[in-house]
């Protein structure tokens, strides 16, 4: 009974977080019609326009009524060249939009490989307190099992054991909101790999050996009991 228990405790907060994926608001077919200037080009990928307009001298970190600049707009739409170009014209690489995402997160979100070491690549940090659960880029792409995408963030310096406002590190949601696969497998070895606390735990006290031991991951126990975890 104690083990279904706090196993009901892990499920109920796991629903009670809306995914990343579903959180993150990519501008839609309605608010895409209506763009104009800086956000239309951006998201067309209209390098002409948006030289012309970044020539004229537009704000370049002017936001849509959701918050959202040209960058995050170019990176929902992994327009690359148009992100490379507005940060040369001195786009804020890490300004929020209305639901607390930088471009760094979003592309991480979307498992866009290429995008965010596009961003990398220009100077945004992988270290920025993000989302309504005051996560990273990282404990995100780790709840998703985006594997590539965390190697990319923890050589980029993201933080390993940031916790989140439902007290979890990225090592605990790969392991409460993965599924056990490959590619969560992959993600928890990396973090593992990279030195991540394997004695930070959640908000009851359970580590990350008994939260995989609790979900009958296997692998995932077998590779935390060979890092030394209790």
């Amino acid at each position: 009974m104690i083990r279904h228990g706090w196993l009901l405790a892990v499920a109920m907060a796991g629903a009670a977080m809306v995914s990343p994926a579903q959180a993150q608001t990519a501008p839609n077919a309605e608010q895409v019609a209506r763009y104009t200037d800086l956000h239309a080009a951006a998201q067309r990928g209209d390098l002409a326009q948006l030289d012309r307009l970044l020539a004229a001298k537009a704000d370049v970190n002017a936001r849509d009524p959701h918050g959202r600049t040209a960058l995050h707009v170019a990176t929902f739409a992994k327009q690359r060249e148009v992100i490379r170009r507005l940060a040369k014209a001195g786009a804020d690489l890490g300004t929020l939009e209305d639901d607390r995402y930088d471009a760094v997160t979003i592309a991480a979100v979307a498992d866009d490989e290429q995008t965010l070491a596009t961003l990398l690549a220009l100077g945004a940090s992988a270290k920025l307190t993000t989302s309504r659960y005051d996560g990273t880029a990282l404990i995100a792409a780790a709840h998703l099992g985006h594997d590539g995408v965390v190697r990319q963030l923890i050589a980029a310096g993201a933080p390993l054991d940031h916790v989140n406002n439902l007290h979890w590190t990225a090592l605990i949601e790969a392991i409460v909101l993965g599924d056990g696969g490959p590619r969560h497998v992959a993600t928890l070895k990396a973090l593992l790999g990279a030195g991540a606390s394997t004695t930070l735990a959640d908000r009851e006290g359970r580590t990350p050996l008994a939260l995989a031991r609790a979900r009958g991951f296997a692998e995932m126990v077998r590779l935390l009991e060979a890092a030394g975890a209790r």
